[in-house]
């Protein structure tokens, strides 16, 4: 009986690999049973090697790297910042006071100034000096000044509408800001005639005419 750790008879032993180098990997070598005298020996047996892939002549080889963007093709673009609409916030702010808050300040005075000078009549010699306009005097001055601080609120948001528009930072809200604000000083004029008219046909059905 042989040694299982030496080689069976006949078969060639491995020569030892050079020093720093690995060996290829060989088939592992099973003991064989003796084989009785006159017979051939055993051949182990060749194990197939896989076949190395080769491109065929005239193929297509893919660049080292990756393929390129041809020249004059379209570049992606990035994705827009989102930019704060803070602008276009305050200035649809401006202009809604500029349309509903000074509109209403004045609707009141108005009403008041025509409601406090039913004697205009007796002073139309004064007219050019405003002297009928005297028993509304804090009316009149807060008329005026509803009307410029309307005008300036207005005048700011058309400003900062179009630099929302520009800058694209509330750009909805800079256009309707600049709407708002167009028309703003129709409504102002709107409710001073409707509040003066109002008020003085009031004025003068309360006036007493025996005085």
């Amino acid at each position: 009986m042989t040694d299982p750790q030496l080689p069976p008879p006949g078969v060639p032993p491995v020569p030892a690999a050079p020093h720093g180098t690995v060996p290829p990997p060989t088939a592992p070598a099973f003991p064989q049973p003796p084989v009785a005298p006159g017979y051939p020996q055993p051949v182990a047996p060749a194990y197939p090697q896989a076949p190395v892939y080769q491109a065929p002549p005239g193929a297509y080889h893919v660049p080292v790297g990756g393929y390129a963007a041809p020249a004059g093709a379209y570049p992606v673009l990035a994705a827009p910042e989102r930019r704060s609409p803070f602008l276009g916030t305050l200035a649809l702010i401006f202009s809604l006071v500029a349309a509903v808050a000074t509109p209403i300040i004045v609707g009141f005075a108005a009403y008041e100034i025509g409601r406090r000078i039913p004697g205009a009549a007796d002073y139309m010699s004064d007219v050019d000096s405003l002297a009928f306009l005297s028993p509304a005097r804090d009316q009149v001055l807060w008329t005026e000044l509803a009307f410029w601080a309307g005008t300036l609120l207005g005048i700011a948001a058309i400003v900062v509408g179009i630099i929302a528009i520009r800058r694209r930072q509330g750009r909805g809200q800079g256009i309707a800001a600049l709407v708002v604000a167009i028309i703003a000083p129709l409504i102002f004029f709107v409710v001073l005639v409707i509040a003066l008219s109002t008020g003085t046909a009031a004025g003068f059905i309360d006036y007493d005419y025996s005085s």
